[in-house]
């Protein structure tokens, strides 16, 4: 499935690079999804942003608001817990986690690291979207109970991504781009690394995509909860 040869806009045939390590078990790989399973993760996309959870800007404990929009599978994540009810958005269970997503992101494991690491299943998706300035702070994942990979895919406009480490929100770090069919994994040593997306580049997302502005961020996780 990784690095397959695709057209762009103007039918030219581009050969996707092969996966690079940004640090020790963080694996970047360009042009990972196909036009058509970007096109079929925007359609999903907008059928999960309707609920029964809806998609939301998330407020954090001290009052501040996020400003990309969010919704949730399998598990609700409200900073900093997993919740099966989203108390803070209206009390219902979020939509399931579905097996193809699962599927999905083992494919994408075996593409990162040559094979799938983790045989814990996957049980939460939490789907950023990204629109006019949004952007998102360093931050670590560390609200899961698992140390499995994180699994992100990006679809839409391409962003400055900034890949640190463990210790601090500071140097050094990484800053690469991520363009709409990218996958990016962390787990191992830099599992708990901190990153962030401090800027978002407006119109370089191809609408062919179904969408026609923004950016959407599918991070896949295990929760290591029952």
């Amino acid at each position: 499935m990784a690095n397959r040869s695709k057209r762009d806009i103007s039918g030219t045939v581009v050969i996707p690079l092969p996966p690079r390590e940004i640090a020790p078990g963080a694996v970047h790989v360009p042009g990972w999804l196909s036009l058509d399973e970007q096109r079929h993760l925007v359609q999903e996309c907008r059928a999960w942003a309707t609920g029964p959870v809806p998609i939301r800007h998330t407020v954090l404990p001290r009052g501040g608001v996020m400003s990309v929009q969010t919704v949730c599978l399998g598990w609700h994540w409200q900073p900093y817990t997993y919740t099966r009810l989203a108390h803070d958005v209206n009390g219902e269970q979020v939509a399931d986690f579905p097996d193809w997503l699962g599927e999905l992101t083992h494919r994408a494991l075996t593409a990162a690291y040559g094979r799938t690491t983790h045989t814990d299943p996957y049980d939460t998706a939490l789907i950023n979207f990204y629109d006019g300035p949004a952007k998102m702070g360093m931050h670590q994942d560390k609200d899961e109970k698992s140390d499995a990979p994180v699994v992100s895919l990006s679809i839409g406009d391409t962003c400055l991504f900034r890949f640190g480490n463990t210790e601090t929100r500071g140097r050094p770090y990484t800053d690469l781009q991520l363009a709409s069919g990218d996958l990016f994994v962390f787990g191992g040593p830099s599992r708990y690394a901190y990153h962030g997306v401090p800027k978002v580049y407006p119109g370089t997302g191809d609408p062919a995509t179904g969408l026609a502005s923004g950016r959407l961020n599918l991070t896949m996780r295990v929760t290591g909860l029952r």
